[in-house]
């Protein structure tokens, strides 16, 4: 089969590969159907996951066809259509039990694409598969589906569960790429007064509007000052770190009000400064989180019920053998205007 397989920093290829085969009891092969590319895979090509070792397939976002089971399945078969969750989970240790999927120390968390082969695939394994798919109904497209894997559930538990969201609150997520956007629309649930957006990018501002952002501010303007104009001069209630860098990091610890909340979901490949010296006094909360998808079954009734609306999530639509042609568009959203990229079997 073919495979997009990971280099080292900046290497990838799609490359053919052995088809991959029941391991062990509890895993399941998909036939990929549909897949996206995340952030994080651009930050493993930038060297910012050093676990990810070379000759890995990289990818942690399906939807697929189930074509084989292990003797462990007990509910999967055969030509089952389904979500493969980018967090595995094995059940049964401790975190498991506690519904902390992400931490799992069974041999699941964030294992897909990091430190065993992903879904970036003409077929995948998929590891502990009782409890690391979901079965889709038919009124849920590939597409719709896929962004169910790990964009919106990483937004909702990291960015507004982690940050306390409530309604009445001026919410600012710094970042409208789609982890930011999916954050933005999944704030809207809880009634927020304001829901501002920073980003670099016009083309994602403008994005973030249609997801529900009532104010947009350039990051190079002045972010501060738009925040603190709704806001009687406190600053926002939750900031929402969408972007894994640094400054973005440090801007949300200026935005927040004191006794406010920065809630982290980007993947950072750098050291940031973290202003004790200013924060300790203020009471602000921060918080860090690696997704669970507990939520993922709630985000797909919602998804069904029609109260989430990804249809303006995805702007580019590639064949899967198109993949290299994919992960260019994608890393250039400034130019190209990406923001979802999904790759389909044809």
């Amino acid at each position: 089969m073919k495979a997009l397989v990971y280099g080292g920093p900046g290497e990838k290829s799609w490359s053919e590969i052995p088809d991959p085969t029941v391991a062990g009891p509890r895993d399941a092969i998909v036939r990929v159907d549909a897949v996206t590319i995340c952030g994080t895979d651009l930050h493993i090509l930038g060297g910012d996951v050093p676990e990810v070792q070379p000759g890995r397939v990289l990818g942690h976002e399906a939807v697929g066809t189930v074509v084989a089971v292990g003797d462990g399945v007990a509910n999967l078969t055969e030509g089952d259509r389904v979500l493969a969750s980018c967090i595995s989970a094995c059940g049964v240790c401790r975190y498991c039990r506690e519904g902390v999927y992400g931490q799992c120390l069974g041999g699941g968390g964030w294992i897909l694409g990091h430190t065993v082969d992903g879904v970036q695939a003409e077929y995948a394994r998929i590891p502990f598969a009782d409890l690391s798919t979901y079965r889709l109904p038919e009124t849920v497209s590939d597409e719709a589906a896929v962004l169910l894997a790990d964009i919106l559930p990483t937004s909702y538990e990291v960015g507004v569960l982690n940050g306390g969201v409530r309604p009445g609150d001026t919410v600012v997520v710094v970042g409208a790429g789609p982890i930011g956007l999916a954050a933005i629309q999944t704030a809207r649930l809880f009634s927020p007064t304001h829901v501002i957006a920073v980003d670099k990018a016009q083309s994602r501002l403008d994005a973030a509007k249609r997801f529900g952002a009532d104010l947009t501010v350039l990051a190079d303007d002045d972010p501060l000052e738009v925040v603190r104009s709704v806001t009687a001069g406190l600053g926002a209630d939750v900031a929402i770190e969408a972007v894994g860098v640094p400054a973005s990091f440090e801007l949300c610890t200026t935005l927040v009000r004191a006794g406010g909340r920065v809630a982290n979901i980007g993947v950072h490949g750098a050291p940031a400064t973290l202003h004790l010296e200013r924060l300790w006094i203020r009471d602000v909360t921060i918080t860090t989180g690696l997704v669970d998808t507990r939520t993922t079954p709630k985000l797909l009734d919602m998804l069904v019920a029609g109260q989430l609306d990804t249809a303006h999530m995805v702007t580019h639509r590639y064949a899967l053998d198109q993949i290299v042609e994919a992960y260019d568009v994608f890393s250039r959203p400034a130019e190209t205007g990406a923001l979802k990229v999904v790759l389909t079997r044809r």
